[in-house]
């Protein structure tokens, strides 16, 4: 296995010195700020990421104001008083994309983001106290409990709230097996997943990097994504 510091030099090379890269680290938030987040932002984050799976992320971006009005700001509470009837009257609402699976998903992870709100003291506090190095259990508890939160989009919900996190991209992947990791092209199962987490528990104890600056970085240290 190569030490991080020749994965953190190549990519420094390829993207025009050590600031180039930083700057394009992903911000993390402290414990402290993802406790803060409303449970609001959660469920919005879990929507916008369920929403752009297989469809095009700028539309969706360009649409998200709508998005927000729409959905009453995600407010759960408010979200809950809505009937039968009115979550059906949002795949005729154009302000939206007009898709039931990922309506009902919303309406899924709205009881969802409560339940564990109520649990915890805050969703919010639920995502801060899950450990950093058992992420893959985290993505298992995501899948099984919420709604379409399985694979890229559970990574890039918790990407976006700030949760400290890898996200085996291709180019990761590619670093990773180049390396000699052990797993598949397309790496899904448990087996490949606790791979990767233990490569980069690994190399977060060799660094002190956080899991998601780990990953951007591995992912510039390959590919065709040169400066």
């Amino acid at each position: 296995m190569s030490g991080f510091d020749e994965i953190q030099s190549r990519a420094q090379s390829r993207k025009g010195g050590a600031r180039a890269l930083k700057a394009l680290l992903p911000k993390v938030a402290t414990n402290k700020q993802l406790i803060e987040l409303g449970d609001d932002r959660y469920l919005a984050m879990m929507t916008k990421s369920i929403n752009q799976a297989g469809f095009s992320w700028k539309v969706i971006e360009n649409k998200w104001p709508s998005f927000e009005e729409a959905f009453l700001g995600f407010d759960p509470r408010k979200l809950s008083y809505l009937s039968p009837e009115q979550w059906e009257a949002f795949t005729s609402d154009k302000r939206v994309v007009r898709n039931w699976q990922k309506i009902k998903a919303l309406q899924d992870n709205v009881f969802f983001v409560q339940d564990e709100s109520r649990r915890s003291g805050g969703f919010g506090k639920f995502i801060a106290q899950w450990p950093v190095d058992d992420q893959i259990g985290l993505m298992a508890y995501l899948k099984k409990n919420g709604s379409r939160l399985g694979g890229q989009s559970a990574l890039w919900f918790l990407r976006r709230v700030g949760k400290d996190c890898f996200i085996p991209a291709r180019d990761v992947v590619v670093l990773l097996r180049s390396i000699g990791l052990d797993i598949a092209e397309n790496p899904t199962s448990k087996r490949d997943l606790t791979k990767i987490q233990a490569q980069f528990n690994e190399w977060h104890i060799e660094t002190g990097l956080p899991y998601s600056h780990l990953s951007r970085i591995a992912a510039c240290s390959v590919g065709d994504n040169y400066l």
